[in-house]
């Protein structure tokens, strides 16, 4: 007889943030507090679907009850903004040593969209944070690192942003910040030079001093990688740790690349084609945990949630379908998916964003 099939998990899906005329949620975030066994959702709140309409962030507090949460209403995080600029690309990141909750975003100049500022080569955004120390309910102003954090490599990135999604806290203590941008490689030279290359590349920003000071890691080599996602994982019997980046790619999977250093430097990055995804990519995440006790010899596990293809909406509109895998191996490209009950949490776009959990 073979191994019984356990019967598949069931979402239980609410809306958070819902579309109203004139208004609309993209780029969903969120994160987890276990001390207080809260999460935090945040989405950017868009006078239109366009990047371009991004106004500020938006959040909801809810407070996990076993498999479910009850949720607390809409706030919008309308202080949370620079002058003249536009709030996007909400990041998280929870410091349990301190109890911090940090958000990064980036902050664009009104008016300056991607494609201006890859064709110019001139980025328009800034990197930002504000800090929480009671679990969300109040946020310091926020607090521009570009010139900290960057430096004089500003010159050299045409735009970049932050995650979407959340950070992480390694077992070092470093917070790590996942990112992207959009590297300047060659530009055409005349009265005003103009890039004829530009390519994007994952990487991170990091602070060793509980986020006093913030810095940057190499840039990941390889094929394009973007938008971005990083989780601590176990090494196989080594018991090493690494940081593995898993990234949107053109190409219909995911990429994915891994750190010795602890984001300092990834290695080349790689397809990997057991992730698939929509075929100029999409929004997605990945996190680890300990293997459950006698599930094998994988020491790490890997929850992967992103769209793989796009499903039919209202009006005949294609949105991204979302899936969820549960991968127990570390390897470079996973290949063992979980066939079994456990719970997760995870939030995706529709017409408007919702939370799904199964416990």
């Amino acid at each position: 007889m073979g191994t019984p099939r356990t019967a598949p998990l069931v979402l239980l899906r609410e809306t958070l943030f819902l579309e109203a005329s004139g208004v609309t949620y993209r780029i969903p975030a969120l994160l987890y507090i276990p001390p207080a066994a809260t999460f935090l959702a945040f989405a950017e709140k868009r006078s239109s679907p366009r990047d371009e309409d991004a106004k500020y962030l938006v959040l909801r507090r809810g407070r996990r009850q076993g498999s479910s949460v009850e949720w607390g209403p809409v706030e919008e995080l309308s202080v949370l903004t620079l002058p003249g600029h536009r709030t996007m690309n909400p990041c998280p990141l929870y410091d349990a040593k301190s109890g911090t909750v940090f958000l990064f975003c980036i902050c664009v100049e009104q008016g300056k969209t991607e494609r201006c500022q890859i064709w110019r080569g001139c980025s328009a955004a800034r990197l930002c944070y504000s800090t929480s120390a009671d679990g969300g309910r109040r946020w310091t102003p926020l607090r521009d690192v570009t010139d900290e954090a960057v430096g004089t490599d500003l010159a050299h990135w045409a735009t970049f942003a932050v995650g979407p999604g959340h950070g992480v806290q390694l077992r070092s203590g470093r917070l790590v910040v996942p990112a992207y941008a959009y590297y300047v490689h060659g530009c055409l030279c005349g009265v005003v030079p103009l890039p004829c290359y530009t390519r994007q590349h994952a990487l991170v920003f990091y602070s060793d001093d509980g986020g006093r000071s913030w810095h940057k890691g190499a840039l990941v080599s390889g094929g394009r990688t973007g938008e971005c996602q990083v989780a601590e994982i176990c090494a196989g019997d080594t018991r090493k740790l690494w940081l593995y980046c898993n990234a949107r790619a053109p190409r219909r999977c995911r990429a994915v690349a891994f750190s010795t250093d602890n984001g300092l430097r990834f290695e080349r990055s790689a397809r990997c084609r057991a992730l698939g995804e929509p075929p100029r990519g999409c929004q997605g995440s990945v996190v680890s945990f300990a293997a459950p006790s006698g599930a094998g010899d994988a020491p790490t596990w890997l929850l992967y949630s992103h769209p793989t293809d796009r499903a039919a909406g209202p009006l005949g509109k294609k949105y991204p379908k979302p899936v969820v895998k549960i991968i127990c191996d570390s390897s470079v490209c996973p290949h063992h998916v979980a066939e079994r009950e456990f719970p997760f949490f995870t939030i995706f776009l529709s017409r408007s964003l919702h939370f799904a959990g199964s416990g």
